[in-house]
């Protein structure tokens, strides 16, 4: 629910802005006031279970994030909205961090891999759901069902945690023992991830570094991240334990997941805008474009899980990538004749490299790091996801719009007086026009107006073609990283996962 919450208010933002008086770009404030708070509260989940109990911790935020959803069903106002999105992003921030952590201690490593991907099935059927439920709720229902959904499962989920979820000992033995608050820790990490969000959310549409205020946020935003990392080094306590990054495995599983999100996110952004901008889908027929993919990827999941117990897991990384990179490079022959057919299997295609990755990925991080680290480390490297997610959707919506605009200027610059193959296509277009009645200025100008929504098709088509391509050689690139990652100990197969 938590992973369904960033994608399913996606299709319901014209209607949000409609019920509650709203300018369709102040709407999107739902979306980003979510992800501020989601952000600020990833690497604090470590801390927070720390200090108070994981799962003490872990109810909570199912708590507040059930009743924050019940409250934003009932939001009255824009700014009560986001308020209340801003509460259900702190209640949301600290659930996948828990549950990865609570996956980690209780399973032994051998089993590890197969509890992860069936974990992982749950995770990635939200997006997959996402899009298309939202649509259908919104259509049928009105917005705040959207929300509402939340609440049942919320309380089916306190009930069972409150039975089933228990702490380790070695966090009963921490538990409130010598709590301090790192008030500058916390407000360096608020401030820094805060406004780095928004600068990637805002950037392409306020022309990034064009605007002041972007500028001025950049600048706060890697000053404040600096002071972080110098900061929570030197303490003996940190709120967020950065040494975690030395273990030079669970580093490059940051980085990979960092890609992941990147690549996974940025695609699940392009594709719905391909076949709806330029190929007239609707919004359902978009998602159905997608949510196969989501299925097959469930679908494998727990074949992976099954895999990572016995081969190592740095193969496994390396083949996803390259299925990854290779369906990329299969979505680069995408044009406006591309049938739907085409489309889903390559989607189906990249899924398949996807589920490749989360799972080793995810085992592999937690290999070589002591289990009391575990709340920290989950909270590390979903954060590194949730980043290179948002990271990814600001590259490729700033690429769209720079690439399509170098290609109207190049397919423009054929388009002369000089040209036979030129005048000759104004002619051919502009006869229909005449035949319907038009005369022969009208004629002209309408073929102009039908030549140029030619060229600017064509244009944005190359940009989404750019987009794949440079997805594709950075997951190709990434191969190489894998074997960087510590090799599995000899007769320990699942040890190293």
């Amino acid at each position: 629910m938590e992973v369904l919450d960033t994608s399913i208010a996606n299709v319901a933002l014209p209607h949000i802005a409609g019920g509650l008086a709203a300018s369709p770009d102040e709407s999107t404030w739902v979306l980003t006031s979510y992800l501020v708070s989601n952000a600020i509260v990833l690497p604090l989940s470590g801390w927070f279970s720390s200090r108070i109990g994981r799962k003490r911790f872990y109810m909570s935020c199912v708590a507040l994030f059930t009743f924050s959803s019940f409250l934003c069903g009932f939001a009255p106002t824009l700014p009560m909205l986001i308020l209340f999105r801003v509460l259900q992003g702190i209640g949301g921030g600290g659930l996948q961090p828990s549950e990865q952590a609570i996956l980690a201690d209780t399973f032994s490593p051998a089993k590890r891999g197969m509890a992860f991907a069936i974990y992982g099935m749950a995770v990635v059927a939200a997006p997959a759901l996402g899009p298309t439920l939202g649509g259908w709720i919104t259509d049928n229902y009105t917005w705040c069902w959207i929300f509402f959904i939340n609440v049942p499962i919320g309380f089916l989920s306190l009930v069972l945690s409150s039975r089933l979820v228990s702490d380790p000992p070695w966090i009963k033995a921490k538990k409130g023992a010598g709590v301090k608050i790192d008030y500058i820790g916390f407000g360096l990490l608020a401030l820094g991830l805060g406004l780095l969000q928004v600068v990637l959310d805002k950037g392409e549409r306020e022309d990034w570094f064009q605007t002041r205020y972007i500028t001025v946020f950049t600048v706060i935003s890697v000053v404040a991240l600096v002071a972080l990392v110098i900061w929570e080094l030197g303490r003996k306590d940190p709120i967020v334990d950065f040494k975690l990054l030395k273990n030079r495995t669970f580093f490059m599983a940051c980085l990979m997941l960092f890609v992941v999100g990147f690549a996974l996110y940025g695609t699940t952004v392009l594709l719905p805008q391909f076949v709806q901008m330029l190929m007239g889908y609707t919004a359902e027929l978009a998602g159905l474009v997608i949510s196969p993919g989501g299925f097959a990827l469930m679908a494998l999941m727990p074949l992976v899980g099954f895999l990572v117990s016995r081969y190592d897991a740095r193969w496994l990384i390396a083949f996803g990538l390259v299925i990854i990179s290779l369906s990329l490079f299969h979505m680069t022959i995408f044009d406006l004749n591309t049938d739907f057919k085409t489309m889903v299997w390559a989607r189906i295609y990249q899924s398949a490299g996807l589920a490749f990755l989360f799972v080793p990925i995810n085992t592999a991080a937690y290999a070589y790091l002591p289990r009391e680290k575990n709340n920290q480390a989950s909270g590390l490297i979903n954060l590194a996801r949730n980043i290179g997610g948002s990271v990814g959707i600001s590259f490729v919506t700033t690429m769209l719009a720079r690439r399509a605009q170098f290609h109207q200027t190049v397919l423009v610059s054929h388009l002369t007086p000089q040209s036979s193959a030129y005048l000759a296509g104004l002619r051919g277009m502009a006869q229909p026009f005449i035949s319907a009645g038009s005369n022969a200025i009208d004629a002209s100008q309408q073929a102009y107006g039908l030549l140029y929504n030619t060229v600017f098709r064509q244009a944005n088509v190359l940009s989404y073609i750019d987009n794949f391509w440079v997805l594709g050689v950075g997951c190709l690139l990434m191969v190489p990283l894998v074997f960087l990652m510590k090799k599995p100990p000899q007769g320990a197969a699942g040890a190293a996962h």
